[in-house]
């Protein structure tokens, strides 16, 4: 099973080559990659643009993206911009 990447509270265009930076990617396609964002509060397209990029990297080594815990503010700014299917977020427990 793969290893869940967090996100951490405070996510925006500033952060986010950082943030991408900092998470340990799984080194294979043994299953999906999940991603918790049950910890963000703070956050704008910097995070959309992370998610994106994580679901480039994940396809690109045959995985699925699933990011959990996703808060409905993000699922909100994800709909509007049309990317909502490609993310495969999951609404918060």
């Amino acid at each position: 099973m793969q290893p869940t990447l967090v996100l951490p509270a405070t996510l925006t265009l500033a952060q986010a080559r950082e943030v991408l930076d900092g998470l340990a990617l799984p080194p294979s396609s043994q299953g999906p990659w999940v991603i918790d964002a049950g910890a963000l509060a703070e956050f704008d397209t910097g995070a959309l643009s992370v998610l994106l990029e994580l679901q480039r990297r994940a396809s690109a080594q045959g995985a699925a993206l699933q990011v959990h815990q996703a808060p409905p503010k993000l699922r909100q700014l994800a709909s509007l911009y049309g990317v909502d299917g490609l993310l495969g977020l999951q609404p918060s427990a």
